[in-house]
């Protein structure tokens, strides 16, 4: 029998808990370490799992904390200090909007507005057709092309609200291909 930790005894083998994660997907991964390995590279075998599941769900925090035989709680702050990792699920194209002090000085705020309007949305959250999540984040580190933000990797500057929502538009319709 197999449990999964939160309060569960059911006798399912791979995943008695979570039947929508499919946990034999990090296996391979998390077979390569063990005792200190796991521990020591901690944040590669998140990052794995995020690259794999797309975020972080508390399911797989606590399969990744009892795998490597850390405490769940060890996991979940190395999980809420680093930015890198996300515990919800985002849209098809994550935006990062650049909120430094260039492009703030710029008018990131009324890019993040013309997001917010254009795709229904508040930051962390899904639009409603399932494309886009906008993240406010510190710096993108393009100062030069103030305000900006960044699409799937690729770097939008120089942006004012027209510009900002013709750019979603045309991704959101297939002309601006987001990088994969």
């Amino acid at each position: 029998m197999v449990t999964c930790g939160m309060e569960c005894s059911c006798q399912k083998t791979l995943n008695p808990c979570c039947p929508d994660i499919d946990f034999g997907l990090l296996e391979p991964y998390l077979s390569q370490f063990s005792g200190t390995d796991a521990k020591r590279n901690l944040i590669a075998i998140l990052q794995k799992a995020q690259d794999i599941y797309g975020y972080l769900p508390m399911e797989i925090i606590t399969h990744i904390a009892r795998r490597c035989g850390i405490k769940t709680s060890k996991v979940v702050g190395v999980v809420s200090f680093f930015t890198q990792f996300r515990t919800k699920p985002i849209g098809k194209n994550h935006i990062l909007l650049c909120q430094g002090t260039a492009c703030h000085v710029n008018g990131s705020l009324a890019i993040e507005e013309a997001i917010k309007d254009t795709l229904g949305v508040g930051e962390g959250d899904i639009s409603p057709d399932g494309l886009f999540t906008y993240t406010n984040v510190a710096c993108i580190g393009c100062c030069s092309l103030a305000p900006v933000f960044m699409v799937e990797g690729k770097t939008y500057g120089r942006l004012n609200k027209d510009k900002a929502v013709k750019i979603l538009k045309d991704i959101a319709s297939g002309e601006e291909e987001a990088p994969e």
